[in-house]
């Protein structure tokens, strides 16, 4: 199974940009969704953005649409979260992961909370007003 280790956070005032990087150790062609993900302290987990890789395709939560950016390195087996315009409520710890089965639709890989997959240990995002 592939391991992946997410670095780039920190700490910024509104309206200011982080890159976020999740490094793997291996190729991840072979996963459905690479995703981000992320939790606020007291709140359920949810997607942020992704890439589908059997086009390629980008999926994003309402939320981070037209701030967020998600990209992939294919010789790096890097995913990485460009941010930008963060709000406070962005505050979080991302984690990436990696999921070996099909979503059923692309918006899943956001949507949906995969049942199987393979986490990062997550790094903390905090945006101060």
């Amino acid at each position: 199974q592939v391991q992946l280790e997410e670095s780039g956070g920190g700490s910024v005032q509104a309206g200011g940009s982080l890159k976020l990087s999740c490094a793997a150790d291996r190729r991840t062609h072979r996963y459905f969704c690479l995703a981000w993900f992320r939790q606020a302290p007291g709140k359920q987990r949810e997607g942020v953005a992704a890439i589908f890789t059997p086009d390629g395709s980008t999926v994003y939560a309402d939320s981070v649409k037209g701030r967020f950016a998600v990209s992939q390195d294919k010789a790096k087996n890097t995913l990485y979260l460009q941010m930008n315009s963060l709000l406070p409520e962005d505050t979080a710890m991302y984690y990436c992961v990696a999921t070996p089965i099909a979503p059923g639709n692309p918006s899943n890989c956001v949507n949906k909370t995969p049942d199987v997959g393979y986490w990062g240990q997550g790094t903390q995002v905090t945006v101060s007003s």
